[in-house]
């Protein structure tokens, strides 16, 4: 089949039936969308090797979904030449967790550095170098994102000034770290927020010379940069106005074993307090934290980790959802606007499983959002994303650690808890509903065979005998309970 006869199929798929939501009663190649009125839309677009500025495809966003959706139109047979994407960033799109797991640790521990892990190694996939890129056909744009957009004309504008027609366009661009406002010492030197790479190099400059550390937020972020921090022997400190550690997930019970942990490589709590601002000292440098309490720390790095906000701008007119933020999608992947798809962080899309809408950031989701979204795109698949939640974290996995963490989570947190297990090293978690249905477990330290067994548990929800459960001698005891369950 041609490339162009391949277009031709990709479009006449990826246009929604009569019936979606999305596109009730609009033709073809003609739309009148609610923002921004008639749309007539052009697909025919000439891709000529990229020496005009057509092209079929673009990726706006060089993150982890950005790699993962470039591999999958390298295994159709879509890339070379065709497919071009536009990036804020300086290198490849790279595996994002090995910024906080690994890239933060000392010269002497090991730490994860570029080439090692760009996508898609995350999976066992190939690693996909710049070079990669090139020798697939495949346009990257480094360190000029998208400025402009013209749904009706289809053309996109970089900060350079580059003007890009597309046939298909796929939204990446992820998140953005939730900021502490400029007034409160957000902006000083030494204050750090970590989602990209060259964020990651100036903390180490910082935790190099540093002496006190605070750590602000106690989730994913706070947790595995403050181990990273105690892997570099520095007063550590993370401060959270929650009751206990990563509120979202860990239940007090669990939160107070990582907490015990944690203080036991040197890092302290500051619990149930908020942060009123960062103060500079003489050299204009962070030099302490005033807390909501009155009370001061001494810091001269500071690591804000608060959260993160999708990336929308300049893509409003799409269709934003107000509940869950980001992009609206359907389960496809496809927006309000045909020929425009959203994935990853900055998608909101129906988790299926649930019946609700969500919106994910985490790069398992990130990386099978890609993949579904370009097989829609590409083929005659149309079957909805069903997608499982799942989270997981790794710290003090550096080199001398006297004890590596690692923990996985599926399903949903919701309902009553049992737990069992000491933490010596391993324990269980199980969320069960009133009707002793399995809605969510979490495991640490488990074997490959037991952590292959959680995803398995969250999408059957059997229904568990909750005394024998409760009565369960150890962690394997515990899943092979649950185990038997589901036949």
């Amino acid at each position: 089949m041609s490339s162009v006869s391949r277009l031709i199929m990709a479009i006449s798929l990826r246009m929604p039936p009569l019936s979606s939501p999305l596109h009730s009663k609009w033709p073809c190649s003609t739309i009148r969308h609610p923002s921004i009125g008639l749309i007539r839309r052009s697909f025919a677009v000439k891709a000529s090797g990229f020496e005009n500025e057509n092209r079929e495809f673009v990726i706006i966003g060089g993150g982890n979904a950005a790699g993962y959706a470039a591999r999958t139109f390298v295994e159709h047979g879509m890339a070379d030449g065709k497919l071009c994407i536009v990036s804020k960033e300086a290198v490849a799109p790279y595996e994002r967790p090995a910024l906080t797991k690994g890239y933060l640790f000392p010269a002497d521990k090991k730490p994860a550095r570029l080439p090692g892990f760009h996508t898609c190694v995350g999976s066992g996939g190939e690693r996909q170098t710049p070079d990669w890129y090139k020798d697939h056909g495949i346009e990257v744009l480094y360190q000029d994102p998208v400025v402009g957009f013209d749904a009706q004309a289809q053309t996109l504008t970089t900060s350079s000034g580059k003007l890009l027609k597309y046939g298909s366009l796929i939204i990446s661009t992820g998140c953005s770290a939730t900021r502490l406002p400029e007034k409160s010492g957000g902006n000083l030197p030494g204050v750090h927020y970590i989602r990209d790479v060259s964020d990651a190099d100036s903390l180490v400059s910082s935790l190099e010379r540093a002496q006190k550390v605070v750590v602000i937020g106690g989730g994913y972020i706070g947790m595995e940069v403050s181990a990273a921090a105690a892997g570099w022997n520095l007063d550590t400190t993370i401060i959270f106005p929650e009751d206990h550690l990563m509120p979202r997930l860990f239940t007090p019970s669990l939160a107070r074993r990582y907490e015990e942990l944690f203080h036991k490589m040197g890092v302290r709590f500051l619990k149930g307090v908020r942060i009123e601002k960062l103060e500079a000292g003489p050299n204009g440098r962070v030099a302490t934290v005033k807390l909501g309490n009155g009370n001061t720390i001494v810091a001269d790095t500071v690591i804000v980790g608060i959260g993160a906000k999708p990336v929308v701008s300049p893509f409003e007119m799409v269709g934003l959802n107000t509940s869950v933020g980001g992009i609206q999608v359907d389960s496809l992947f496809r927006t309000s606007i045909p020929g425009i798809f959203a994935i990853g962080d900055v998608a909101a899309f129906p988790l299926k499983i649930y019946n609700r809408v969500a919106r994910v950031e985490h790069v398992d989701h990130a990386r099978k959002s890609a993949q579904h979204c370009v097989r829609t795109l590409l083929t005659s698949h149309t079957q909805p994303y069903d997608y499982l939640p799942y989270f997981y974290s790794r710290v003090f996995e550096y080199e001398g650690s006297t004890r590596k963490v690692w923990w996985q989570f599926y399903g949903d947190n919701i309902g009553d808890t049992i737990e069992v297990g000491n933490f010596d090293p391993k324990i269980a978690t199980f969320w069960l509903d009133s009707d002793n249905r399995l809605k969510g477990v979490f495991l640490e330290s488990g074997s490959p065979e037991e952590f292959e067994l959680l995803p398995q548990l969250a999408r059957r929800q059997p229904v568990i005998d909750r005394a024998k459960l409760k009565d369960a001698p150890s962690v394997e005891a515990a899943l092979e309970i649950a185990k038997n369950s589901m036949s």
